[in-house]
């Protein structure tokens, strides 16, 4: 591709999230006619499991901060697990960008999106969540004009909506086992040096608490549908 410049997309933008929804309808709509032949699906397993016990294998996590950490995660990784599973079977995945948050997304006279390497067979809603910002009046709002443009091309299932929290803890924990896998490589500790300092951690065991609650919420609901 050439080398070109442009700016951040905005998630506080409607215009720009109108955008989006269309481009990502009209890709979901082409992707949902196959599915890939040599991609992994998004799984409860390779997203939580298996992040946990590299987690819990780690030295990585201060001994002090053990306990704290491994039993809010361990609450996290059961409630996310059994929420992506009640809802997994009862949808149609499709193949996915995979990691459409605003980082990926250069934006010049509209979107071009970059970072292809996470792409997976899952469910659509994986395209949209993260594009959500700010208190639950505001992503309420961002995801109504994001599948509102969306279903101009394809059409969206509203069970999806529960995945969403469930994503986002896979998501989290996912990222801290990457991390913790790769520490190895001296180009990591260079790239995030936060992730070996203990403020880091006390962080995440805030984060996941927040999330654990935000898992024990009602899925967000749009009252158009």
């Amino acid at each position: 591709f050439p080398s070109v410049g442009g700016r951040q997309f905005e998630v506080d933008n409607l215009d720009q999230l109108e955008w989006m929804g269309r481009l990502i309808g009209r890709i979901h709509a082409t992707s949902a006619k196959k599915q890939f032949e040599h991609r992994f699906s998004i799984n409860t397993q390779e997203y939580l499991d298996e992040p946990a016990k590299q987690l819990a294998n780690s030295d990585l996590v201060p001994s002090h901060l053990h306990s704290p950490f491994f039993t809010i995660l361990e609450h996290v990784v059961k409630l996310a697990n059994t929420q992506y599973s009640a809802v997994e079977n009862k949808i149609s995945p499709i193949r996915l960008h995979g990691d459409c948050h605003p980082g990926n997304i250069l934006w010049r006279d509209g979107p071009t999106f970059v970072d292809l390497d996470d792409c997976r067979s899952g469910p659509a809603i994986q395209d949209l969540w993260m594009m959500l910002a700010g208190d639950q009046r505001q992503q309420h709002i961002q995801l109504e004009t994001l599948i509102e443009a969306y279903e101009e091309f394809n059409p969206f299932d509203n069970k999806e909506l529960a995945l969403i929290e469930p994503l986002r803890a896979m998501r989290m924990i996912h990222y801290m086992a990457w991390l913790s896998k790769r520490w190895q490589d001296p180009a990591f500790p260079r790239a995030f040096p936060w992730f070996g300092e203990d403020k880091y951690w006390e962080n995440q065991i805030l984060a996941l608490k927040e999330q654990f609650s935000a898992l024990q919420q009602d899925p967000i609901t749009l009252q158009r549908f």
